[in-house]
């Protein structure tokens, strides 16, 4: 096998190399992106994951509330407890840092420096050279980690001659100054580390606590201990246990769909590239065909024909896949040095991993790459093994074999269907998945047959004119060849097509989205430490809030015809799922006008709250329409009053928001926890009214409120926030884009060397049709015309497979990864343009492909015999 190897194939690779390049190319980048695409993923999740338990440390337990904080009397009970060898009290908030004249994002912790060694050593204090030693225990010092450090314009390091200090404020209060009397060593965001006696005592939290750390004592029961303290009769409402895992499970889960999706994207390029081996493959044995005849009649059986032609795609995988590694390796270095670990979705924001090169990693791509090419070279070493050598000899080739590959492709779809009816696993749509690719694999099967039932209608159109007869009759005869030559066209036009549809979809829903939740003119926002999208480390109870006579003078200024509020607070429902955010927005108007509602709504029974749930909160807590959602009821529940009853009245879509949100009316919301402060205020102008009046109105306002400056609050324009909203929404899916366009030039890449070898093969046709006084352009046209024949059938194919395909990505795996719907629209006229380019760009190949041939002694063409 090795000397035919060396010789025979090695043959065939010198003279043909740029055909055997292209499947070489195909599955280099296929596994260039996937691989790149894992290890941007792996080192941004594995670089966020360590931040999280820098900062949370390893204890035993974690109390936390539901929502909020809590009174620190729970720490001296959990203290005091005897199953507790170790109890640390942690006060977390958002802040804001002030560096000159802008305000930056701050997380702040308040720590007891005595407990916390041995739990969460990276949060340490590490007291400066020129700082007292017990600064740490004193109020008014501050620690930074190196984030903090270089957010503020600080030196890496701190100098002796210099004292550094920061100012800190939370919400709407006092800015603090603090002096910086040295660093922590936890990694991740800017993060400022104080005594919590301090932190309790500066930014007016005092008796509260964010969470509990407990070090149980040796033999402990963590599920006997936790259930007795929650059937005590006095243990606060609305307080969770967590294990020490949950942390980062939660991390994990918030990009677990986005990455896996990604990936999925990602392995496209190679899919179309197992389509291009085969097509190079199967062209490659048709023209040795009498050559594998020989060498059968010399003594190579049949089995050993076909484990040539696999080792051959062997070879092909090995090379390609090598390649792949080495440049996804590189893609991953220069994307994680230019943009960070996040890829658009908003995951990773301000994360700066180093890269992780995981050799599992690297085994798993490089074999599927290898595989690809396998499962590419399979069919075309089966028809070398079935050649008849008596007949192949003679120049008369197989006979034609009447198969049932209609029948094939009808199973595979109708697999299709049965698996896209089938749930998620692990929230991941996997059964969808392989229902694209058996929709994929049946539509291509069935390419044979869809070029018969076309071209056997066209062909009489053309039976009068000579040269399009010639190409459309090559087609209908040699429609195996022709369904070779185009699959992998298919493939990438198929997968190209159903990625424009969903993604013209999702963008036309987000659109009707942001005309429904954004009907006012103007936007007040109190400022804050920001919204963090998907990234999930916001806490909204954190957000900062106007006071109500704030809203009230606003609602007065010249020009605002009325205003609407809206309130934010975060909600832990379960310790293992990122947050839910609970709104209470003015909803006087009715539900129906107010949210893009998924359904009607429903009446609200008489003595209970109506709520309005988004998409992902039925499918992640069973908050169905018309029944009652006792998680809330629970998280709002105070002591010495009967929980409120929460009737799930609607279903609404929010593409903001992945892991659910509840919104009720504020009136509800003020009634039952007695807050009046808001987050947001909604101003709808008076009929010809400016609104750079109206905002420097309100501008002037807030720079009166409290004596503050005017860079409190934040104001947006509805134009300014639906620009920027469709702008991250287009930079989300930037990288789709990258890979469709990847997956389309390897399709057209194979196109160009399928029909150049067919050209060369064929240099005794184009010799016979020169003698029977075809011209070179005559010949040229014909070649044009095949390429334009098959090409249109591979468009024509592609597009409505992936129309199929879309279906499935818009209905199942869209909602089955993110939970949320969308509306199915179809872009006609720039699916009609992919089409018409990959028509033309076939047609160009062929016509180039045919000057070569054209091109050489057509008497030496004829006289050829091998």
């Amino acid at each position: 096998m090795r000397a035919l190897l060396t010789t025979f194939s090695w043959q065939e690779l010198r003279h043909h190399p740029w055909r055997n390049a292209a499947a070489v190319l195909a599955v280099m980048l296929g596994v260039a992106l996937a691989f790149s695409v894992q290890l941007i993923n792996a080192s941004a999740l594995d670089e966020f994951s360590s931040a999280v338990r820098s900062v949370n440390g390893q204890p035993d337990l974690e109390v936390r509330a539901v929502q909020g904080s809590f009174d620190e009397a729970v720490f001296a009970r959990l203290a005091q407890h005897p199953q507790v060898a170790l109890a640390s009290p942690v006060l977390e908030f958002q802040g804001l840092a002030l560096a000159g004249e802008r305000q930056l994002p701050m997380r702040v912790i308040g720590i007891d420096a005595l407990a916390l060694p041995t739990i969460a050593p990276a949060l340490m204090p590490q007291p400066g050279r020129n700082a007292a030693r017990f600064a740490m225990l004193a109020p008014g010092h501050v620690f930074l980690n190196a984030a903090a450090r270089s957010a503020l314009g600080l030196p890496a390091e701190a100098t002796e001659a210099r004292v550094e200090t920061v100012q800190l404020r939370t919400g709407g209060g006092a800015w603090q100054r603090l002096e910086v009397a040295g660093h922590v060593a936890a990694g991740g965001a800017a993060l400022a580390v104080l005594d919590i006696a301090a932190a309790q005592d500066l930014f007016d939290k005092l008796g509260q606590l964010s969470r509990v750390d407990l070090r149980l004592a040796p033999g402990t029961d963590r599920a006997a201990f936790t259930a007795s303290l929650q059937r005590s009769p006095d243990w606060p409402a609305g307080l969770q246990f967590a294990e020490p895992g949950d942390a980062a499970e939660r991390v994990s889960n918030l990009s677990r769909a986005y990455r896996v999706n990604l990936t999925v994207l990602a392995l496209v390029a190679l899919f179309t590239g197992a389509f291009l081996v085969f097509s190079v493959l199967a062209l490659s044995v048709a023209k040795r065909a009498q050559q594998f005849a020989l060498l059968g009649v010399l003594g190579l059986t049949p089995r050993e024909r076909l484990r040539l032609v696999l080792t051959e795609s062997l070879v092909l995988g090995l090379i390609g896949s090598a390649a792949g590694l080495a440049l996804g390796t590189a893609l991953a270095a220069f994307a994680l040095r230019v943009l960070g670990g996040d890829l658009g979705g908003g995951y990773f924001e301000g994360v700066a991993p180093t890269l992780h090169w995981s050799s599992g990693s690297a085994l798993l791509y490089g074999g599927l790459g290898v595989l690809a090419a396998l499962v590419g070279g399979w069919w075309p070493a089966r028809a070398a093994q079935a050649l008849p050598e008596a007949q192949t000899l003679k120049g008369l080739g197989a006979a034609p074999v009447q198969g049932h590959s209609h029948w094939l492709a009808l199973g595979l779809v109708a697999a299709s269907a049965a698996l896209a009816n089938m749930p998620a696993v692990g929230g991941i749509p996997i059964a969808a998945y392989l229902s694209v690719g058996c929709l994929l694999v049946g539509g291509i099967t069935a390419l044979p047959w869809l070029i018969a039932l076309l071209y056997d209608r066209i062909a009489p159109v053309f039976a009068q004119r000579v040269l399009p007869m010639l190409a459309i009759e090559r087609a209908r005869r040699m429609r195996g060849t022709a369904a070779v030559a185009v699959s992998g066209v298919v493939a990438s036009l198929s997968l190209a097509v159903a990625l424009t549809v969903m993604v013209a979809s999702f963008r036309d829903s987000v659109t009707h989205w942001l005309d429904v939740v954004l009907p006012a003119d103007l936007y007040v926002r109190a400022t804050s430490s920001g919204r963090s999208g998907n990234s999930g480390t916001q806490s909204s109870s954190d957000t900062a809030t106007f006071a109500p006579a704030f809203v009230q003078a606003l609602a007065r200024l010249p020009g605002v015809a009325r205003i609407g509020t809206l309130r934010t607070r975060s909600l832990q429902l379960d310790p293992a799922q990122p947050a839910v955010t609970l709104i209470a927005r003015s909803l006087e108007g009715g539900a129906s006008q107010a949210l893009p509602l998924v359904g009607p709504a429903q009446p609200v029974p008489a003595g209970q709250v109506g709520i309005y749930v988004s998409e992902p909160m039925v499918e992640l807590y069973g908050a169905k329409p018309g029944s009652l959602f006792a998680p809330l009821s629970a998280a709002l529940a105070t002591a010495g009053s009967a929980p409120a009853a929460f009737f799930v009245a609607g279903v609404w879509r929010d593409y903001a928001r992945q892991f659910g949100a509840i919104t009720m009316d504020a009136r509800d919301f003020e009634r039952l926890t007695g807050e009046r402060n808001v987050s947001d205020v909604s101003l709808w102008l008076a009929p010809g009214t400016s609104e750079g009046a109206v905002q420097a109105a309100v501008r002037e306002l807030a720079a009166g409120r409290d004596g503050s400056n005017s860079t409190t609050v934040e104001i947006s324009s509805v134009g300014q926030i639906r620009a920027t909203s469709l702008r991250i929404f287009d930079r989300s899916f930037a990288v789709t884009y990258w890979l469709q366009a990847v997956a389309i030039a390897i399709g057209l890449f194979g196109i160009a060397a399928s029909f150049s070898a067919q050209v060369l093969a064929r240099r005794k046709e184009f010799g016979l049709l020169a003698h029977l006084g075809f011209t070179r352009g005559q010949v040229l046209a014909v070649v044009a015309g095949e390429g334009a024949a098959w090409t249109a059938i591979g468009a024509v194919a592609g597009l409505l497979l992936g129309l199929a395909v879309s279906v499935v990505l818009v209905k199942v795996v869209n909602p089955q990864s993110f939970h949320w719907t969308m509306d199915l629209l179809v872009p006609w006229g720039r699916l009609l343009v992919l089409c018409a380019a990959v028509v033309a760009a076939g047609t160009v190949t062929a016509w180039l492909a045919g000057r070569a041939a054209a091109g050489r002694d057509v008497v030496l063409a004829v006289k050829e015999d091998w």
